[in-house]
């Protein structure tokens, strides 16, 4: 089976000119030790909400869907229980693994975007003394809407800016755009696209003039290469996403101008068909073993 292109994949992590995103599986690169938690798969988040509520299926597959089971949560338990309760499993004492460490130490500055709750990548970018902006697209108040939340390097509360205003000089500064919200210490800055309405509610935002994405981050990914870590392409807003920045570029003339990579264990075959239409090369790694080998390179 091929193998990455390690040295491309480390040249332009390194030059700035790929932007990660970071998947489900990203999380699962955590430092272990007997004093450490562990993030939870969304396939336990959903099988923890499925007992609590309980979920009216036995089907293995209905019960690890966490959007169904989370939209059954919100519908028997309400909103605020279900953000309470994924607040108690994902604030735990979980560290940064070999992942979120690589790109915390690489040099320069660039865009990262994850679909992830729980904060691994931004404990590695302070451990790093990296400072960096932290934006996130919120779904919990109506008053949000076609909103983000910013933290501006080092701010303790964020600015709510209108998605589109949002300006910040990513040649200079390092980014983490987490696009499906967060989990926050306090739990005042919870925030969880997570249900079948949630999905559907920033798909329309996409299709209608992209407004759930910051303009100046779409601009960044018609300029770079992208590498999918962890990511399974069930999820809908990433191949809107796909979809639509390959019809900029290919309007544009620049279909073949990019590459895009996804490191993902053991993808299925149908996975493998979705991302090869999308024009994504697919390798079957983990994504440990993907860490070890750039830093190897130097």
């Amino acid at each position: 089976m091929a193998e990455p292109p390690y040295i491309d994949i480390r040249d332009d992590l390194v030059a700035g000119m790929v932007v990660p995103f970071l998947g489900a599986g990203a999380s699962l690169s955590q430092a272990t030790a007997d004093d450490v938690a562990r993030i939870p798969s969304a396939a336990e988040l959903s099988l923890d909400l499925a007992d609590r509520a309980p979920f009216p299926s036995d089907d293995p597959r209905d019960r690890s869907d966490l959007a169904k089971v989370a939209s059954y949560y919100v519908e028997v338990s309400g909103r605020g229980r279900l953000r309470r309760r994924l607040h108690s499993l994902l604030v735990v004492n979980a560290r940064p693994g070999a992942l979120h460490e690589y790109l915390a130490s690489l040099p320069g500055h660039r865009l990262i975007i994850t679909t992830n709750y729980d904060t691994l990548l931004e404990q590695a970018l302070t451990a790093a003394g990296k400072p960096f902006h932290l934006v996130v697209h919120p779904m919990e108040r109506d008053e949000w809407r076609g909103s983000v939340l910013w933290w501006q390097p080092g701010a303790e509360r964020p600015e709510t800016l209108a998605t589109n205003m949002l300006d910040i000089d990513l040649g200079v500064s390092t980014v983490v755009y987490k696009m499906h919200g967060t989990v926050s210490a306090s739990g005042e800055w919870d925030n969880f696209v997570i249900t079948e309405d949630d999905y559907t509610d920033f798909l329309s935002q996409m299709s209608g003039g992209n407004s759930a994405m910051p303009a100046i981050f779409q601009a960044q990914l018609r300029e770079r290469n992208l590498l999918f870590l962890g990511y399974s392409l069930s999820d809908w807003n990433l191949r809107v996403i796909l979809k639509s920045l390959r019809q900029q570029r290919q309007a544009e003339g620049r279909g073949e101008d990019f590459r895009s990579w996804a490191i993902q264990r053991k993808p299925s075959e149908f996975e493998r068909t979705l991302w090869e239409r999308r024009g994504v090369e697919i390798y079957d790694q983990n994504i440990d073993e993907l860490v070890a080998r750039l830093r190897a390179l130097g």
